[in-house]
């Protein structure tokens, strides 16, 4: 749950944006509709990227595209929109819940041609055709829509950590509560066949058991010969000693081993009594680069699967692009300012790179700076507030 959580927050706090084939004025248009269409649906996407964000559990997400006609603020759904130039775009991207997958369709070609699910409320089977849909998934191995959860290489070690910890559990029940001992009378065979002794066997069973109402633990013993006893005792028997096993250090080490099949065991740091902070940059650093390649899927899909969608049915309003415009994503990291201003230093001083507008306006992206535009708009605002 961490793991995941981390994920989907860092990825949200990136920066997302439509990247314009060419500086052409048909190209810079198309670039500008298409980041307009992510940020016009009846889901925002921030809502729509935690929806995509589950093909990291489940290996795969599928979505079928809504459109809708932009005509401005009509009240309707399918043409609702803050714009109001008539083009055809995005009303949602509606997630197609994998737990109503039916099974997948192919053509004779082995193509995926569709979903077919099973959803409520009446499970009645309706297919998706794959031309009206983008499907994420995780890894593409023998083309397997479904992808493999990032989850996967953690299940045996979960596996084994919860029922280490439900042992545990039960044991320390155990070892505080005691457990209930019943001790029949002298001369009181508990065991024997007779029908009213094992009513009265059932009846001290019932009894200890009722002492105990979330295990059903408890010994029903016969009485010693030694001794005569009208009654029964009841008794607790305690634990004796100390256990063989630390299972804080085993379902430790599971947790260790959970976090590493996802790459980030860097979460546990600081909970250990060893851990630099040199080690924690490099795993954090590794994790980055881990959510990178999610985010790199996130895009690829988009930029195959909507964006051309997109352009061939607004064809007659774009005619003059030279390519299809891409979806590119921000860093996970915050840059090191530090370390990229000692390397700009020394490359400069050697004369490898020369400093230009575009070196400035980079600097300025990472650094959260305003940009050169703003230069003046920016020293102005800060003149008024000192």
């Amino acid at each position: 749950g961490a793991v995941l959580y981390a994920v989907e927050a860092l990825i949200k706090q990136a920066t997302w944006r439509v990247q314009a084939p060419s500086e052409s004025a048909p190209d810079v248009e198309c670039a500008q509709f298409l980041e307009s269409c992510l940020y016009d649906m009846s889901q925002t996407w921030p809502d729509t990227l935690s929806e995509i964000l589950s093909f990291l559990t489940y290996g795969w997400s599928f979505h079928e595209i809504v459109y809708k006609r932009r005509m401005g603020t009509t009240g309707r759904p399918e043409t609702n929109s803050v714009y109001s130039d008539g083009l055809i775009g995005l009303r949602k991207l509606a997630i197609r819940s994998q737990e109503t997958l039916y099974q997948w369709e192919y053509d004779g070609e082995d193509n995926l041609i569709g979903m077919t699910q099973l959803p409520p409320p009446d499970f009645g089977l309706r297919t998706i055709p794959f031309e009206k849909a983008v499907l994420f998934r995780t890894k593409s191995r023998k083309n397997n829509p479904e992808g493999r959860s990032i989850l996967r290489s953690a299940y045996r070690d979960w596996y084994f950590k919860k029922r280490i910890q439900e042992i545990e559990g039960i044991g320390i029940e155990r070892d505080l509560a005691g457990l209930p001992v019943l001790t029949a009378p002298t001369g009181a065979d508990v065991w024997s066949d007779d029908e009213d002794m094992q009513a009265t066997y059932a009846r001290a069973s019932d009894i200890v058991s009722a002492i105990r109402r979330d295990e059903i633990d408890g010994v029903v013993l016969p009485g010693p010969p030694d001794e005569t006893r009208a009654g029964w005792k009841l008794e607790l028997l305690a634990s004796t000693g100390k256990r063989s096993f630390d299972t804080s250090q085993v379902i430790e080490r599971y947790d260790n081993r959970i976090a590493m099949s996802m790459m980030a065991d860097f979460i546990l740091l600081g909970h250990q009594a060893v851990g630099s902070f040199a080690l924690s940059d490099n795993k954090t650093e590794l994790f980055a680069v881990a959510l990178g390649s999610y985010l790199d899927i996130i895009c690829e899909a988009i930029n195959t699967q909507v964006f051309p969608k997109l352009i061939g049915l607004n064809a007659e309003h774009f005619k003059g692009i030279t390519e299809v415009p891409e979806l590119v994503h921000g860093d996970i990291e915050n840059a090191d300012l530090d370390k990229i201003g000692t390397f700009i230093e020394r490359t400069i001083r050697v004369g490898a790179i020369n400093s230009d507008d575009d070196l400035e306006d980079y600097l300025r992206e990472i650094s959260g700076l305003p940009k050169h535009s703003d230069r003046q708009t920016y020293n102005e605002t800060l003149a008024s507030k000192q």
